[in-house]
């Protein structure tokens, strides 16, 4: 059980370590969207961000509803927006204490 769990934790990571797919779910705190919608927010061609939304529906972060020829496009669990907050958090707390190094190395200098 515990490698089943590691090994999920994993593949969630893995499905989160692309920039894009990160925007997108960014775009989606906002609310439901449509691949056109997302497309346009981005700046990127339709098949790329189709290409991302299957990675994430894969790993069961997003969920795609057909509505006609549409598919509308929401975050399975919320909780990715809080894990998502804590990373920019964990990356702000980086840059701080790079700062604060380099100005202790300009100051002893």
């Amino acid at each position: 059980m515990l490698q089943e769990l590691q090994t999920f934790k994993a593949e969630f990571f893995k499905a989160l370590s692309n920039p894009f797919r990160i925007r997108i779910l960014e775009l989606l705190r906002d609310g439901d969207k449509y691949v056109h919608e997302l497309q346009e927010h981005m700046g990127v061609d339709n098949a790329v961000v189709s290409q991302q939304l299957a990675i994430l529906r894969s790993k069961n972060i997003v969920l795609g509803v057909k509505e006609g020829t549409k598919v509308m496009y929401s975050v399975r669990d919320p909780l990715v927006f809080q894990l998502l907050d804590i990373a920019k958090e964990i990356f702000q707390n980086n840059l701080t204490n790079t700062v604060q190094m380099l100005q202790e190395m300009n100051n002893t200098d």
